[in-house]
């Protein structure tokens, strides 16, 4: 690419070194869980939703179980102002929740927001202003003394209104734009403010160091929340909280290495709404954490309505490979996974697992709502005989043998590529039934009657182009009998042949299928299928079905062979 010489690293590593993060292995627990959805999330969408969307938005993060939710901006907004009021007023805050608000170092904007907080009953109030090289220089021409007194003003002021104003209140201060600040200087200014707040173990208070713009690779942002963590003033008594942005598509490993190194909070959004490209993803690192054993404290269970919910307010749409959330994350088309994944599955079933390990599936999909049928099977011309077969036997109860599934995956696959479509369950079931099932012509099996002596002595009666016949013949079984009769009297030859059945479990409970696998003498493969209440004549009607497809395939004579039999 052009130009690549006018960028620089903008970040600043710590003064020291700051990597006892990388010895920790997972995240061993939950962190505080903020959302920004409402205040955040909400100024970056192109239509910012109204009063009663904010509504029914607070209700969706309350379900998910988020207990601080950042509702706005209360001083820079009536709607936001209203929205806040509308909460307290109406006892819609639960009491085991805490709002928060924003508010700049500004007197003004103090003032207002504690007057919109009047007679609530816990809020965090978040105080910021902007630290980093670049706005101190180009936005606000301000020396660090002077951005440090903006800041120390500000915590007075927080402190003044909330010994004035009905209320519980926590204090948060965040040095916004803390990624492109030099790391002794965002010390400073934290623990300057620190030292107006006077912290103690029954009053804590927020330090909160965003990537308000995402500049380093994240192991350099852990670097710098260890640093902080390390240094901090009163750190017993103060949470540390991260914000990460997704500028650089890191988020979700910004916020994870964060927690490595000292972070004990973390704001973000449901599925990564927000400014730019986005907060973190709260709905990804919560099912991280899951998948590692480790309980999220956040409920997504039913993650289809929950997007369905935010698509509806905020009028965004969640992406089809979004981790976890997307249409299509747990959805094999490939004919490698499915038959992989098939075969978990299986393994499961067969015997009772304490912990999850299917290929290609890193959780459970019905732990947060997904099925099985539809959601990790889909059939396209990528598709595969296990995949094919995986479908057939969870939507149908058809458990096709081996051979027969690769034999039936090529017509799959064909269908699939002609139309060029993906196939959904349905089809594939009107596809099998259409070239394996009960198939009729050119020969019609109508009935059989069979007596047993020695060996079975059954008579057969077809239809051929509307004429009956019935033809007997002997054999080691039934169907031994069946099949002596089609090669004598038919003079269809052919050898090897495979039978399967089983109940059919799924659909009316009460039928029978069997399958049967014929193998001309030429080699090739033939199959059938026979649905049938009695399970010997599905066995038979699969038979047939098979010997149907082999005669139509070959073109073979049969009216030569009638008069052939009847001589």
């Amino acid at each position: 690419m052009r130009n690549v010489n006018k960028y620089a690293r903008g970040y600043f590593m710590p003064p020291v070194k700051s990597m006892k993060w990388t010895e920790k292995e997972y995240i061993t627990e939950a962190p505080t869980w903020c959302s920004v959805d409402l205040r955040d999330g909400n100024q970056a969408l192109v239509i910012p939703m109204s009063l009663e969307e904010k509504l029914e938005y607070f209700q969706l993060l309350l379900e998910v179980g988020f207990k601080e939710i950042e509702v706005g901006f209360p001083a820079a907004s009536e709607t936001e102002f209203a929205f806040l009021r509308t909460l307290i007023e109406q006892d819609l805050i639960p009491e085991d929740v805490t709002v928060q608000v924003l508010t700049q170092s500004r007197d003004h904007i103090i003032e207002k927001t504690f007057e919109a907080l009047r007679g609530v009953n816990k809020a965090v109030v978040h105080l910021y202003n902007s630290t980093s090289v670049a706005q101190r220089e180009q936005v606000f021409k301000k020396s660090e003394e002077e951005i440090i007194d903006i800041a120390v003003a500000g915590a007075k002021l927080l402190k003044k209104y909330a010994a004035e104003t009905e209320g519980n209140f926590q204090f948060q201060y965040s040095p916004e734009s803390f990624t492109g600040t030099e790391m002794g200087f965002a010390l400073e200014i934290c623990n300057r403010v620190l030292d107006v707040w006077q912290p103690t173990a029954d009053n804590k208070v927020i330090i909160n160091l965003p990537a308000t713009v995402s500049m380093s690779m994240p192991h350099v942002y852990a670097s710098q929340i260890e640093f902080m963590s390390d240094h901090l003033k009163f750190r017993d008594n103060v949470i540390l909280s991260v914000h990460p942005h997704n500028d650089r598509g890191t988020g979700v490993a910004d916020a994870e290495l964060a927690m490595l190194a000292g972070a004990q909070r973390v704001e973000g959004t449901l599925f990564g709404n927000g400014e730019r490209t986005g907060n973190v993803d709260i709905v990804t690192l919560a099912i991280n954490m899951f998948s590692h054993g480790v309980n999220p404290k956040l409920q997504f269970e039913n993650i289809r309505e929950i997007i369905a919910k935010y698509e509806k307010l905020t009028r965004m749409r969640v992406h089809e490979r979004h981790p976890y959330a997307g249409e299509l994350v747990f959805t094999a088309f490939s004919g490698s996974h499915q038959d992989a994944i098939a075969k978990g599955m299986k393994w499961r079933e067969d015997e009772e697992r304490q912990y999850w390990t299917v290929p290609y599936l890193l959780i459970d999909p019905k732990d947060i709502g997904r099925e099985y049928e539809g959601d990790i099977i889909r059939i396209n011309s990528q598709s595969g005989k296990g995949g094919i077969g995986y479908i057939l036997e969870q939507n149908y109860g058809l458990d096709l043998p081996a051979k027969m599934r690769e034999n039936f995956g090529y017509s799959v696959k064909n269908v699939s590529d002609r139309e060029h479509k993906e196939l959904m369950p349905n089809e594939i079931y009107d596809i099998f039934i259409k070239e394996y099932a009960n198939i009729n012509t050119p020969v019609e099996f109508i009935k059989y009657r069979s007596t047993q002596n020695d060996h079975y002595e059954t008579i057969v009666k077809v239809r051929i182009h509307n004429e009956d016949h019935e033809f007997i013949g002997t054999g080691n079984g039934k169907l031994d009998a069946i099949s002596n009769i089609i090669h004598r009297n038919l003079g269809v030859d052919y050898r090897d042949l495979v039978y399967k059945e089983h109940a059919l479990e799924i659909g009316s409970k009460s039928n029978a299928v069997s399958y049967v696998g014929i193998t001309a003498m030429d080699g090739k493969a033939y199959w059938g299928c026979g649905i049938d209440p009695d399970i010997m004549t599905s066995s038979v009607k699969a038979l047939f079905s098979a010997v149907n497809n082999m005669i139509t395939s070959t073109q073979h004579p049969i009216e030569k062979a009638l008069s052939v039999s009847k001589k």
